[in-house]
């Protein structure tokens, strides 16, 4: 798990949990980007609310940050039905689950983050309540238990994942919406960096917009946390106003560089190109010379690092790439045949 004060880290903070609740989209005309997924689910939700029937079981997954849960949100929200949030790691044992499918409404959505790490127990009792709406229940133990069945109203899991790999077939394909997200682009940021600033009551110019969202690596978490921290510096180190120079001024005293590397980013770059020529090195190995977690390596830093093509994954290892020397200036080593060693 990402440290809190990683300004870049795409994991939700403890103090993002408040701001986000106000920035959250209400409505599909207020969510900006990820427009093909938005336009399906519109479709599907306007399908079923015409039936009044309970929307098929969804899975959302892709990078931290980019907006699953609010499309949680404005999902109950079009629907007019309930939404209970939770999360894999919070569901420990079987009761645990049965509490929450037991207090839900007709058509209600049980929304689990990060459900790739739903307990394998906990994981095979829910399978029946997603296909027919029941719980297997096993009352007393040894010769006196017997089995009994709670029929569950008709409701719709929403699962969140980062890793979608992690998920075994048997739960994945019980799911009938499936959609991934994808990073955002720079004018879809401004956008939303635009209208946080309007609730914020932050004065963001568009040059300032434009900055931010260059150097916020995709994700609608980290452009709204930035605007926090860049408008600090602006009311006490100006009138107030984020212009492109105060918040490229602000960016770099943050740690962000013009190509939204923060100081992580690089030390994971430079450790492989100075102590291990480039690579290949393993993500265990990675892990201990820049004294992070392989996790946070891997589900933080990583993507964004091969998105922008500065690293690769291998068989053998994880390598930098011809552009990493470059954006370090240095001279890029030539196998026998020209190759990256």
């Amino acid at each position: 798990m990402a440290r809190d004060a990683d300004t870049l880290s795409p994991q939700r903070a403890d103090d993002d949990l408040r701001v986000e609740a106000s920035l959250r989209p209400r409505s599909f005309d207020e969510y900006v980007g990820q427009t093909e997924v938005v336009e399906k689910l519109k479709v599907f939700v306007k399908a079923v609310k015409k039936r009044k029937e309970a929307l098929d079981h969804c899975l959302f997954s892709g990078p931290p940050g980019l907006g699953k849960t609010s499309l949680a949100h404005i999902i109950a929200a079009e629907l007019g039905v309930g939404l209970h949030v939770t999360s894999g790691p919070a569901i420990e044992r079987k009761g645990d689950l049965a509490g929450l499918l037991t207090n839900l409404a007709p058509r209600d959505i049980l929304f689990i983050d990060e459900i790739h790490r739903l307990n394998p127990v906990v994981e095979e009792y829910l399978y029946p309540a997603m296909e027919d709406f029941r719980l297997d229940v096993t009352i007393d133990t040894g010769p006196a238990a017997r089995a009994m069945k709670i029929d569950l109203p008709r409701f719709t899991l929403m699962g969140a994942t980062t890793r979608t790999g992690l998920l075994t077939s048997p739960l994945r394909d019980r799911f009938q919406i499936q959609e991934r997200l994808d990073y955002y682009e720079p004018k879809y940021l401004e956008q939303i960096l635009a209208r946080s600033a309007k609730i914020l009551g932050v004065r963001l110019e568009p040059s300032g917009a434009e900055e931010m969202a260059r150097r916020s690596r995709g994700t609608p978490r980290i452009a709204n946390r930035l605007l926090r921290r860049v408008r600090d510096f602006a009311e006490v180190e100006g009138d107030g106003r984020i212009t492109r120079e105060v918040a490229d001024r602000s960016l770099s005293r943050l740690g962000v560089d013009r190509g939204g590397l923060d100081p992580m980013d690089r030390k994971i770059l430079l450790t492989i190109l100075e102590k291990f020529g480039g690579g290949p090195v393993g993500v265990e190995t990675i892990a201990a010379a820049v004294g992070e977690q392989r996790d946070t390596l891997e589900d933080v830093y990583e993507p964004f690092l091969l998105r922008e093509g500065l690293l690769n994954r291998t068989p053998r290892g994880r390598v930098v790439t011809h552009r990493a020397y470059e954006y370090f200036g240095k001279a890029v080593p030539q196998g026998p045949q020209g190759a990256l060693f």
